[in-house]
């Protein structure tokens, strides 16, 4: 596969703190390539790097070397001003938190991701509604999140983080907050959209969740410590 069908790229990634004059290495030299449509995790324990790395490719903070490039941009070298535009244009996040706005219906929610994006109005709304019918939530679309369980909330997150057909989607725990039932089908919805060509990246404790995926890459100490393929299926 040549480089040109990778949708993300990891080169020498390194992230370094300073605690006082101590240097804390949170990544060291961490590269890998991710193909289009893989369903992935990233596991290991606390203080391993996950959620470090995790940042790196959102754009949400800076390496301290390397390079990551998304879709053939090295995003990386990405300015201040450019990082918001492909964090909007590339990337779609799921948090563990769901971060929906609770002011706002379901299909608000959804639709502000591309406001931001300048999609038109009417394409908008067309974008939202086939979002959350694809999610089973067509019946939900007016509630806001305070009326909506917990997998639900979940869904209309994923839906929003589809809504600008981002290159990769990164979820950091994104089962954290749900019973085992919802928990699974949230898993079941993300490997569905992996089927279907979309780049998913899935930060998790939860080794039932991990299983689920394609690939997982182990993390600790700031390195990878693995990158297998998942073999246990869980039910």
């Amino acid at each position: 596969m040549n480089e040109s069908e990778h949708i993300l790229r990891v080169r020498n990634l390194s992230k370094t703190y300073m605690q006082g004059k101590i240097p804390v290495h949170a990544l060291s030299d961490v590269s890998f390539d991710v193909k289009k449509g893989e369903f992935m995790s990233i596991v290991g324990p606390s203080g391993s790097g996950k959620s470090t790395f995790l940042s790196m490719i959102g754009l949400l903070d800076k390496p301290t070397g390397g390079s990551v490039f998304i879709d053939g941009i090295e995003v990386t070298k990405a300015s201040d001003r450019e990082a918001p535009v492909i964090r909007r244009e590339k990337i779609g996040f799921v948090f563990q938190h769901f971060n929906l706005i609770p002011t706002l219906s379901a299909l608000e929610n959804v639709d502000i991701a591309m406001r931001f994006a300048r999609v038109p109005k009417g394409r908008r709304k067309e974008r939202a509604v086939e979002l959350l019918t694809q999610m089973g939530l067509r019946d939900r679309m007016n509630h806001k999140p305070s009326e909506l369980s917990g997998g639900e909330q979940q869904r209309v997150a994923i839906a929003r983080a589809m809504a600008n057909y981002p290159a990769i989607i990164l979820a950091d725990e994104p089962t954290g907050e749900v019973d085992t039932k919802t928990r699974n089908m949230i898993v079941a919805l993300l490997k569905e959209l992996a089927e279907k060509g979309q780049t998913i990246l899935i930060v998790t404790h939860d080794t039932a969740v991990s299983a689920q995926t394609q690939r997982v890459i182990t993390m600790r100490d700031g390195m990878i410590a693995s990158d297998t393929k998942a073999e246990q299926k869980y039910t």
